[in-house]
């Protein structure tokens, strides 16, 4: 259970930083900042890079780039998984609208999944990597360590009151530079400092979001089910 309970506090979260202060009720104040630092979400690879092609059955192909100068452990351990086919036939077990789309356990429940390395490890939060819409993370268990799973940010608008709340309960501040890139690209900045982010989705974003509006049950998982028929590692090339 314990990715699940993970992802409960999570949109209980999310919820907070939407309330007005009176519904402010066990929500925890977090201090974090984002630096100056040029983001690199939407940089592209360099010719020669690895990228993954995330195969969605009846959906199509997610192109993703990675970022190993960043998150070295993280993307050893994605591309990893994706060389042995550990992510091949697995579901997107959990999808909530506006916040995320979740996949990677074996299990299908939230609750299983383990590393390149059977087990779990350390976190590798780059300032220079926020959640935008298409950002790749990796969802933690209550001891926030890295394991197999992820998932992708299919956030709803971004705005100027957001920050003013997040500022407000959370002792979260931003630079221009990334509101600016919110009110752009649309995200979810109340995740940045808490998780991995170590990848982002440079074609097929449209995917993604089209997923993020599935029926969804009681606990967030698809009626029907949304398949990983595959993925592979390639090299990138502009043509």
């Amino acid at each position: 259970m314990k990715h699940r309970l993970t992802w409960r506090r999570a949109v209980c979260m999310l919820l907070c930083g939407v309330m007005l202060a009176g519904s402010m009720t066990g929500c925890e104040k977090k201090e974090a900042s984002l630096s100056e630092e040029k983001i690199i979400n939407y940089e592209m690879p360099a010719n020669g890079d690895k990228v993954v092609v995330m195969t969605i059955k009846d959906y199509g192909d997610v192109k993703i780039r990675l970022f190993a100068d960043e998150c070295p452990k993280a993307v050893e351990n994605f591309l990893g998984l994706v060389e042995k086919h550990y992510y091949d036939e697995l579901i997107f077990h959990r999808v909530v609208k506006n916040f995320v789309i979740q996949g990677g356990d074996p299990k299908g429940n939230g609750t299983g999944g383990e590393s390149l390395w059977g087990q779990g490890f350390e976190q590798e939060i780059s300032p220079k990597l926020c959640h935008f819409n298409g950002a790749l993370a990796y969802a933690v268990a209550s001891d926030k360590l890295n394991n197999s799973q992820f998932y992708i940010v299919t956030g709803d608008k971004v705005t100027e009151q957001t920050f003013e709340q997040l500022s407000t309960y959370y002792g979260k501040t931003y630079s221009d530079q990334v509101k600016q890139m919110y009110y752009e690209h649309g995200g979810q900045p109340f995740l940045d400092g808490d998780y991995t982010v170590f990848g982002q989705v440079i074609d097929g974003l449209d995917i993604c979001m089209k997923i993020n509006e599935v029926a969804v049950d009681s606990n967030s998982k698809p009626k029907e089910q949304v398949t990983i028929e595959s993925m592979k590692v390639l090299e990138y090339y502009t043509e």
